[in-house]
């Protein structure tokens, strides 16, 4: 068995006397998608932005890759990335030119740019008549699979996802849900997917981690793909955690007492 790519044991955040995460634990195999999921004020950025290196934990250690992420920023460079709720891409930058900006971060030559960007708007299924029109000429939907394009396009061995289809439509998110899976599948990409919507999470992930504030986890749930797939499971299981949200105060249970109960 693969030893974790994403690994935090322990882990404490504080801001100015305020607890965003504590005693926080969590291992990620490579190839995994997991889904942290919980209310706003949770801690699901912060871990986030742990993993991303930003910030450094109060306590506890962080290893990404094997790395230090915030002490060893650079060894990690073109290993992860990230797409967030709103698409953030440069409004005087077509679509094809916004998926190459982490590609010429990188240094990498100008037509392998455009041959790699114009590939993965084709992969994220965005048409190339869409190519090379400006993020105000595209649709919400559309602005999305740009961005993410432009987080697969430098290949990265994981893949975070802050509240990324949260601001869609459900029939729109439902695709894109379903076109980003299916790519994270075929190219073995470990996926940490933050949101607050259940349906999201339940249509992704092989694991959902519940948190409530002040960040800490409070049931653990995995997921097979004939429970992703099975209405009743999942409304059984969507109206478990969902209590558990609102409530604040969950008693920690396994996925199989969280499933069966």
């Amino acid at each position: 068995m693969s030893a974790p790519i994403i690994v935090l044991t322990d882990v404490t955040k504080i801001f100015n006397h305020q607890v965003a995460v504590r005693n926080f634990t969590l291992a990620v195999a490579p190839g995994e998608v997991i889904g942290l999921v919980g209310e706003t004020g949770a801690g699901k950025s912060t871990v986030v932005n742990l993993i991303l290196g930003q910030i450094a934990p109060s306590s506890g250690t962080v290893l990404v890759d094997g790395c230090n992420p915030y002490r060893e920023f650079n060894a990690l460079r073109g290993k992860v990335a990230i797409s967030f709720q709103s698409d953030r891409l440069i409004p005087w930058r077509t679509a094809l030119e916004n998926v190459e900006l982490g590609l010429e971060i990188l240094r990498r030559p100008r037509a392998e740019r455009r041959e790699l960007a114009s590939n993965w708007l084709n992969r994220v299924k965005l048409a190339s008549a869409h190519h090379e029109k400006y993020p105000h000429q595209l649709s919400g939907g559309m602005r999305q699979r740009v961005s993410l394009a432009r987080a697969l396009v430098i290949d990265p061995d994981i893949v975070l996802l802050d509240e990324s289809f949260s601001q869609l439509d459900q029939v729109t998110s439902k695709a894109l849900r379903s076109d980003f899976l299916t790519l994270v599948r075929r190219l073995h990409k470990t996926c940490v997917l933050i949101t607050h919507r259940i349906e999201d999470a339940l249509d992704m992930c092989d694991r959902l981690i519940v948190l409530a504030p002040p960040g800490e986890i409070k049931a653990e749930v995995a997921l097979s793909e004939a429970q992703r797939s099975d209405v009743a499971t999942r409304t059984v299981i969507a109206g478990q955690i969902a209590a558990q949200m609102a409530s604040g105060v969950i008693p920690k249970q396994k996925p199989a007492e969280l499933a069966s109960a």
